[in-house]
């Protein structure tokens, strides 16, 4: 009986659930969550979670609506170098994102002098570093951590896990001239060590879950732990709808009305519209006309402030007196 009180204490607590298989195999069967005991759902559930609302009464200017822009500059990371499966002609998809879309997208938004936000996985900047100059020329924008070479995160040992990202952020670090303070994990996803990391490194901001439409605070294991989640939505991403290989492509200006009813319902609730893209998807001809349409829409509209991600947290940050 007291082995069994002890045994369950120990599951409640646990913080890293699925590197144990020696323990996991004495108490849970990971295959058969319908035998799984109270406490260890609790524990599986709780790891990372959404805490308080962070959303403030208003924007900056007093405006009703925060627009962040926010780009993951993939390029050859996602055209095999993640996978170690590269092949020539798909990295020369990777390279049309810093040679040509990269270059429109900025023209777009600096025309219309509207800040954005740059994920950079470090390999994607370390292969084409003059992406940082003319991202930060203009003095409106961010860059971001994305990652090593966007590798699986949830693949990795905590302590593997730890080292890319800290020498992702130092090289981003030594080729922009600043050091990041968002977050966005590769593929969107936290590994049991993603948030210990990212606390322990120091950032203002983590952008990779789907918990809320606002901003909200993340807890850890039931805890507060005064990090900001600006969270993300497949929705309002541009690359489950623009994949021209395969059979979910769908016109950008399609996709564009759906952003626009998104932004308009941001609008009518007084919080944020965060859009991802990527330079390789978004920058191409047909499709960037989903982001100028989206921009001219907006500008319609009273009370739109545009910020990048940063500013947005800083923001909330102090309206929320974390």
């Amino acid at each position: 009986m007291k082995r069994n009180i002890l045994m369950r204490v120990f599951y409640c607590v646990l913080p890293v659930l699925w590197t144990v298989p020696v323990v996991v195999a004495q108490e849970e069967n990971p295959s058969e969550p319908w035998n799984w005991s109270d406490d260890y759902v609790h524990s599986v559930v709780n790891q990372v979670r959404a805490g308080r609302d962070l959303n403030p009464s208003s924007w900056p200017d007093n405006s009703r609506v925060a627009v962040l822009f926010s780009f993951d500059v993939d390029n050859e990371t996602v055209k095999g170098l993640r996978t170690g499966d590269p092949s020539i002609g798909t990295l020369s998809e990777g390279q049309y994102g810093a040679r040509v879309a990269l270059p429109r997208v900025l023209s777009v938004l600096d025309a219309e002098a509207i800040p954005a936000t740059f994920f950079f996985p470090a390999w994607s900047l370390k292969i084409a570093p003059e992406q940082a100059e003319i991202i930060m020329a203009s003095g409106r924008h961010e860059i971001g951590v994305h990652g090593w070479i966007h590798e699986m995160n949830t693949a990795l040992d905590g302590e593997t896990e730890e080292r890319l990202l800290r020498q992702a952020t130092d090289t981003i670090e030594a080729i922009s001239g600043v050091r990041p303070v968002g977050y966005r994990a590769p593929s969107w996803n936290h590994s049991a060590n993603t948030l210990s990391i990212i606390r322990e490194m120091g950032f203002l901001y983590e952008s990779s879950l789907f918990a809320d439409d606002r901003p909200y605070e993340l807890l850890q294991n039931g805890e507060p732990t005064g990090l900001i989640e600006l969270p993300v939505d497949w929705v309002l991403d541009d690359a489950p709808f623009f994949n021209a290989l395969g059979n979910r492509y769908m016109n950008p200006r399609d996709i564009l009305q759906v952003w626009i009813d998104d932004f308009d319902r941001a609008w009518e609730e007084q919080t944020m519209f965060l859009l991802t893209m990527h330079p390789h998807v978004i920058g191409h001809r047909a499709s960037i006309v989903a982001l100028e349409g989206l921009i001219g829409y907006m500008k319609t509209k009273e009370g739109v402030w545009f910020g990048t991600l940063a500013d947005a947290a800083l923001w909330v940050h102090d309206q929320a007196g974390l």
